[in-house]
């Protein structure tokens, strides 16, 4: 890959990882009730998901997303129902001051990096779009391989990176949401956001 057409991949990729989604929704929730220690392991399993969707567009099976309407609808109502269930789960949850007690300390690593990996992995519209937007950077004369590390590495850092920085802020603004009244009301938003996205990526069509 040239190195200006690595520049332009490198400022879209920017663009895209600050559009907000359901990993920075989940990296500003999991820092605030779990510290930003735990919440590497959220951004670790973001990664791994993108990860994952990036090879699965090179391999070309993004394209069966974009042609096949029941292929498309399974991975839809996958990705929508875990977000929905994250909303529910969330605005459910106790204030923050008693969850970040409770948890700090007991959240399973594991468990973090499976909903960071979920959220990246099961959401359709990022696959069809990757499907897309990955083709335009592509040498089919270059190495397959070595073309995927570097298109997957761009991206991947940057939006680890972003997940990171907002968990950490999040952490730093713990104290404040530990108000109960706070506390409350952002498991409330934050519980709703993820509804409302699940909700929109049911009703999105291809």
């Amino acid at each position: 890959m040239d190195f200006d057409i690595w520049i332009i991949y490198l400022l879209a990729s920017a663009a895209l990882c600050f559009t907000p989604g359901p990993n920075t929704l989940l990296a500003l929730t999991h820092g605030a009730s779990h510290g930003v220690q735990k919440s590497l392991f959220t951004s670790l399993g973001g990664a791994a998901g993108f990860t994952l969707v990036i090879a699965i567009c090179m391999a070309g099976l993004g394209a069966l997303l974009s042609t096949s309407a029941l292929a498309f609808a399974i991975v839809k109502w996958i990705g929508a129902g875990y977000l929905i269930y994250l909303g529910i789960v969330t605005w459910r949850s106790p204030p923050l001051s008693v969850q970040r007690k409770n948890q700090v300390g007991t959240a399973k690593r594991r468990k973090l990096f499976f909903q960071g990996f979920m959220a990246a992995a099961s959401n359709p519209k990022g696959i069809v779009f990757f499907a897309a937007f990955l083709p335009q950077f592509i040498d089919p004369a270059s190495s397959q391989l070595i073309q995927f590390a570097v298109l997957a590495s761009t991206f991947v850092s940057i939006e680890f990176l972003l997940e990171l920085g907002l968990a950490g802020s999040a952490s730093r603004l713990a104290p404040w949401l530990g108000k109960n009244a706070v506390g409350r009301w952002f498991n409330r938003i934050t519980g709703a956001s993820f509804v409302g996205i699940g909700g929109l990526l049911a009703a999105a069509n291809r």
